[in-house]
């Protein structure tokens, strides 16, 4: 007999004032499903998890889940109010008996459950809310960015606990390699429908943009079929009143389907301006060190950062990289040693606690305001790579709307205020990028466009992430603090720092994915020029002639065909019209997917 679903969905719908959410959403959960809950930031993928777990109310549909199913959520920002330490927050839904889940979970995780809530870090909480889920152990885990604030070491203990867990589970994650190692499917979020992909994540890309091809292959179709008819409307009309009208309103009908549909949004216009270039030394540290209550942070270092470096920093959560960090770039003084800079260093710094946006201004006071790139005497522009824009049209490119320029800065996602924060940094010259965890809270799309840029990025790159996958696609260098203050510098990324330690076999290093190699500053004859070759810019040129004379051939041969005596007065040539009509539609379909492959690779 076959299973119940654990969680169903039905005609879903839900608006936060304004455009809907969600709406006539769909979505079933079966017994062991291990999906990958993917879109795009504000797409409404957390909201839709609170929906399932039940703690948000849609305005309309049906939330099924039948009688003794249990499901766990782990929500971005767990409340710890009125608790007074971990412990007391891990144990908090469970019996007496059930504490030795929570201290496995805690030991797995290197998490101090007797560790005061007040004096908890970000990635402590997280553990602790971990722990307790997992204790919980229920039949549907809904996690929601749970690789955020956790060291590399954790994050694989909860990889490997989650592919021994006999539950299901969806993921909201941008760790790259943690949903290629779990999950099974993919729910697709997409302008508030979901689709279901059952293949693993690694074949997500793929089929989002067969699918985004084919939905503007269709919306081409329409756009040139309202086109003709429009213009058969203004110079068509004559006799068979009646019969025209309907084509009349059949037009109308065209008009409104395309007005419903809801243009994907565009990936954000971010942009990297390198500033003068700095000189080729960029920081020399020697022999610097640091101890905190008699504790090695770190024992004596030298690290030579060379301009174009790009120098990640990798280790347990409170191993001390945000130390060195800052103490590299001048922020705090070394105990012992000396750290010299190069010339014309021109720094932007992205820090992993958003302490430069203020959670009360508005996004617009947030860059107007900002002495870096607000236009002194001017309340309404900011400064772009030396050159003056509007507010309002600059938070545009990173894919907000004019009534969130007027929102708090609170009232942002993870994920926007990560992209408000890039915003300020990226109006700035720089030479000198400093990047502490830039990829909390990222969707995927701007992610890819992060490290493109960083691959392309002629300045220098200090980073310190927990992405494995970023890590390789983006550092050249790889600093490994391993605990009680020793730092080894490896050539490369993780996959790179790991091989060189013997921790993986030979094999599995070959297949790792590359990561982006630093370009010259100067693009070469290559990439100057367009994506197209001449031929195909010559056939690009061609197509619209082409599909327009098809066009006119097959409205000739339906006219033909559309008069019913013709087959019986002559069948040869009704046969001869229907099998060219078959052939030009064919053709007419390949000429318009070739024009719009061109123009995608001209784009």
């Amino acid at each position: 007999m076959a299973r119940p679903p654990l969680l169903q969905l039905s005609d879903i719908a839900l608006t936060f004032g304004g455009d809907p959410v969600f709406a006539s959403l769909d979505l079933v959960v079966q017994a062991g499903d291990r999906m990958a809950l993917v879109g795009r930031n504000g797409s409404g993928k957390s909201t839709l998890m609170k929906v399932m777990t039940g703690l948000v109310e849609a305005d309309k549909g049906l939330r099924v889940l039948p009688d003794g199913t249990s499901v766990g959520y782990l929500e971005q920002d767990p409340d710890f109010a009125g608790f007074e330490t971990l412990r007391d927050f891990a144990l908090a839904t469970l019996g007496p008996s059930e504490e030795w889940r929570v201290e496995a979970a805690a030991e797995g995780l290197k998490l101090r459950l007797d560790a005061p809530v007040d004096a908890a870090s970000g990635g402590e909480r997280r553990r602790a809310a971990l722990a307790r889920l997992l204790a919980e152990a229920p039949d549907l885990m809904l996690l929601d960015e749970p690789t955020n604030h956790l060291d590399i070491e954790a994050i694989q203990w909860l990889e490997s606990e989650l592919k021994q867990t006999k539950a299901g589970f969806i993921l909201i994650s941008h760790d790259r390699a943690f949903l290629n190692a779990l999950a099974r499917g993919v729910l697709w979020l997409d302008r508030g429908v979901v689709r279901r992909m059952d293949k693993g994540f690694d074949r997500f890309e793929d089929w989002r943009d067969t699918t985004w091809a084919e939905e503007d292959l269709a919306r081409h179709k329409l756009d040139r079929k309202i086109k003709a008819e429009a213009r058969w409307a203004v110079e068509g009309i004559s006799a068979r009143r009646k019969r025209n009208m309907g084509r009349v309103r059949a037009l109308g009908e065209l008009r409104a389907e395309r007005s419903a549909m809801i243009r994907r949004q565009g990936t954000a216009a971010m942009a990297l301006e390198a500033g003068p270039q700095s000189g080729k030394k960029v920081i020399e540290a020697v022999g610097i060190s640091k101890a905190y209550d008699g504790k090695n942070i770190l024992k004596p270092f030298d690290l030579r950062v060379l301009r174009g470096d790009r120098v990640a920093f990798v280790g347990p959560n409170g191993a001390g990289k945000t130390t060195l960090l800052k103490m590299l770039t001048g922020a705090l003084e070394p105990d012992t040693g000396s750290v010299s800079f190069g010339t014309g260093i021109e720094m932007a710094v992205f820090d992993q606690t958003r302490s430069a946006l203020d959670p009360d201004a508005t996004l617009w006071e947030s860059l107007a305001n900002d002495p870096e790139v607000g236009v002194k005497g001017r309340a309404d522009q900011v400064l772009v790579h030396g050159v003056p824009k509007h507010v309002v049209g600059y938070l545009k490119e990173f894919l907000f709307d004019d009534a969130q320029a007027r929102a708090p800065v609170r009232s942002l996602s993870g994920g926007e205020k990560a992209r408000l924060l890039l915003a300020r940094i990226m109006a700035r010259e720089s030479n000198l990028l400093v990047l502490d965890e830039p990829t909390n809270d990222l969707d995927v799309e701007t992610l890819d466009l992060l490290q493109d840029l960083l691959g392309e990025y002629p300045g220098t790159v200090l980073l310190v992430s927990h992405d494995r996958d970023f890590l390789d696609r983006v550092a050249s260098t790889t600093v490994a603090l391993e605990g009680a203050g020793r730092a080894v510098v490896y050539a490369g990324g993780w996959t790179d720092m790991v091989a060189q330690r013997g921790a993986v076999a030979p094999e599995k290093v070959e297949k790792a994915k590359p990561r982006v190699e630093k370009r010259s500053v100067e693009p070469s004859d290559k990439t100057k020029k367009s994506g197209l070759s001449f031929t195909e810019k010559h056939r690009l040129e061609a197509l619209p002639a082409e599909i327009e004379r098809l066009e006119a051939e097959i409205a000739k041969l339906s006219d033909l065909l559309s008069d019913p005596e013709i087959y019986t007065s002559n069948p040869v040539k009704a046969q001869k019209a229907t099998d060219a009509l078959s052939e030009r539609q064919a053709k007419l379909n390949a000429a318009e997917m070739e024009w719009l492959e061109l123009e995608e690779k001209a784009g």
